[in-house]
């Protein structure tokens, strides 16, 4: 059996007639925040490749609680718990650093940022010195999460964290490279964050060549605080599953979900919010696949996209002193102020919708735009405190 090969035009004669117009790209085309373009369509893209994760299959992290030992291979640490055996452990407190208990059986990671995100800007010597000095796996972590929960752009998260990636070499060598763990927070845009991710892991190879390495970044994704809402909790658990999906295609390395709950957070929340994990792994099995959107014309080419309009970005802050000099100036604090208040204003005309927010039931505004944003200082900021 033979097939016939269309070819592009034959695809747009046939859209035109179902259609009953010529202009078909403006009536399917749509804005989106990044100003990347989205096709309606797509022709084959032969340009792929499959991008490999750091572990074999997704690591689904809980944040730990009594009686969850059983349940949970990883877990994420506020606090010291002793008695855990063969587990992966991610610190988040840097309060640890200096006194967390290490077992030989366990895996340990650090979710600890050494960068302080003020006009005082600067990398933290002394807890770097520390953490660098623990049997870690992982002993530095870039932190991004901050900048997606404070309104940044995909494109702005993603060249922020390779710039914080040239700091710490130009302070601690190339070798730095190798002991980074990543920490992005995952938004409601579903394809466009599989992208995030994927963009990601090319940009950061493509960093790590520039200085004789071949390297693959550790993942480790986190839902997103921007996009939820006090009112009717059970909204944010519909919103944080599709983030949890993203990340997992995307090829993350390790997830972890927030509470669904912004008030009134319970041990049972708490154990909903990290069973979403399991119900998406054991249930679909996407947290194995090394990277399930390889292929896929549309995210082949949106990834495409962010990595260069991200790799475009990370050179302009080099050329200006690099990312602690344009934090210092204030520039990248302006730059998600900018792009935090267009999202915002988004979401106050109907242009992004938020079930139970601006729409079903929609919300009246209680607060303005000038008392939620600072343009001087990076802070998370959600969408629905508009309205709460």
């Amino acid at each position: 059996m033979s097939f016939i090969e269309n070819k592009l035009e034959d695809w747009e004669m046939l859209v035109k007639k179902q259609l009953k117009t010529d202009y078909i790209y403006e009536i399917l085309s749509k804005d989106n925040l990044e100003n990347i373009i989205v096709k309606p369509y797509y022709q084959n893209n032969s340009d792929t490749k499959i991008l490999p994760k750091v572990e074999e299959s997704t690591h689904l992290v809980a944040e730990y609680q009594d009686g969850l030992d059983e349940q949970a291979f990883a877990f994420l640490l506020n606090e010291n718990v002793e008695g855990l055996d063969e587990k992966a452990i991610f610190i988040n407190n840097p309060d640890l650093s200096e006194h967390i208990l290490t077992e030989e059986s366990n895996r340990y990671c650090s979710l600890i940022d050494v960068f302080s995100d003020d006009k005082n800007a600067e990398i933290k010597e002394h807890l770097a010195g520390e953490l660098l000095s623990k049997a870690f796996e992982r002993q530095i972590c870039i932190d991004v999460s901050l900048h997606q929960n404070a309104g940044a752009s995909i494109i702005q998260q993603l060249s922020f964290a390779l710039a914080k990636s040239k700091e710490l070499v130009e302070k601690f060598d190339s070798e730095i490279l190798e002991k980074l763990v990543f920490r992005f927070a995952i938004g409601s845009n579903y394809f466009f964050e599989i992208a995030k991710i994927r963009a990601f892991k090319y940009l950061f190879n493509q960093l790590s060549k520039e200085f004789e390495k071949d390297l693959i970044p550790y993942i480790f994704a986190e839902t997103s605080f921007r996009n939820k809402a006090k009112n009717d909790a059970e909204n944010n658990l519909i919103r944080s599953t599709l983030e949890l999906a993203s990340a997992m295609i995307g090829g993350a390395d390790a997830v972890f979900s927030n509470d669904y709950k912004i008030e009134n957070q319970t041990e049972l929340s708490k154990e909903i919010s990290f069973k979403q994990q399991i119900v998406l792994a054991y249930e679909s099995i996407i947290n194995v696949f090394e990277d399930a959107t390889s292929g896929s014309y549309f995210v082949e080419d949106i990834t495409q996209q962010f990595a260069e309009k991200s790799w475009k970005l990370f050179l302009e802050i080099e050329e200006k002193g690099g990312y602690l000099q344009f934090l210092k100036s204030g520039e990248i604090q302006k730059m998600i102020f900018e792009q935090a208040v267009k999202e915002q204003n988004w979401v106050e005309e109907g242009k992004i919708k938020l079930i139970g927010v601006n729409l079903y039931p929609k919300l009246e505004k209680k607060k303005s735009v000038e008392e939620l944003y600072d343009f001087n200082e990076i802070k998370a900021v959600r969408l629905a405190e508009m309205f709460e």
